[in-house]
């Protein structure tokens, strides 16, 4: 199996690129997250590769870092997820974006896809929540805190507290969640002291 295939740029299409490697001009399907982000040809770059077998079908996909390429094969083991699907996710909402929306339920942000409808949008929610690692892609600043638990009811009641009393306020969940997100050490507050410190980011 391929790992990566670094190499120059020869040809950008509407959904994939050409990229030459010793000779050789592989065609490689991506985002158009990433074919946007391409400054032009005959530039060289690097792109972590999936290989997608099929009776009738042999393609190449390619992300430029393996947090994207993972989140695809993710997406991939989704009933009904085909690849230009995940690729159709990929290219309106980045990696972070996905696992925000995955956590907070937020149908309306995946559906934006072309191709992804409710349903659709649905068992993505269902089947990833458990396997995005939200903490990883979300923490590691100082006001950084694990959302996902917070969003299911474990560890961190104020942050889970909070969340409830903002969306009985008529805020949305993922208004909720981007809210406390902004407070720094939120899991240490008191939840009356939280939702203070919430509404104000809020207005």
């Amino acid at each position: 199996m391929i790992g990566y295939i670094k190499g120059r740029v020869e040809e950008i299409s509407s959904d994939s690129l050409i990229l030459e490697n010793n000779g050789i001009g592989y065609r490689i399907y991506t985002s158009g997250m990433v074919l946007g982000g391409i400054p032009g040809l005959h530039g060289e770059m690097k792109l972590f590769t999936y290989l997608y077998v099929r009776e009738d079908e042999l393609s190449l996909f390619g992300f430029p870092t393996e947090e994207e390429l993972n989140t695809f094969q993710l997406l991939l083991g989704v009933n009904g997820i085909g690849p230009k699907a995940a690729l159709s996710i990929l290219t309106v909402l980045s990696v972070k974006d996905l696992a925000f929306a995955v956590m907070t339920n937020d149908t309306k942000a995946i559906t934006r896809a072309n191709g992804v409808g409710a349903k659709g949008a649905g068992r993505i929610i269902m089947e990833l929540k458990d396997k995005l690692a939200f903490e990883e892609l979300y923490g590691g600043d100082e006001g950084s805190y694990d959302v996902s638990a917070s969003v299911s009811g474990s560890p961190g009641d104020s942050v889970q507290d909070t969340i409830l009393a903002l969306v009985s306020l008529g805020y949305s969940e993922p208004e909720a969640v981007k809210a406390i997100k902004q407070i720094p050490a939120a899991d240490t507050y008191a939840s009356e002291e939280l939702l203070k410190a919430a509404l104000k980011k809020l207005f």
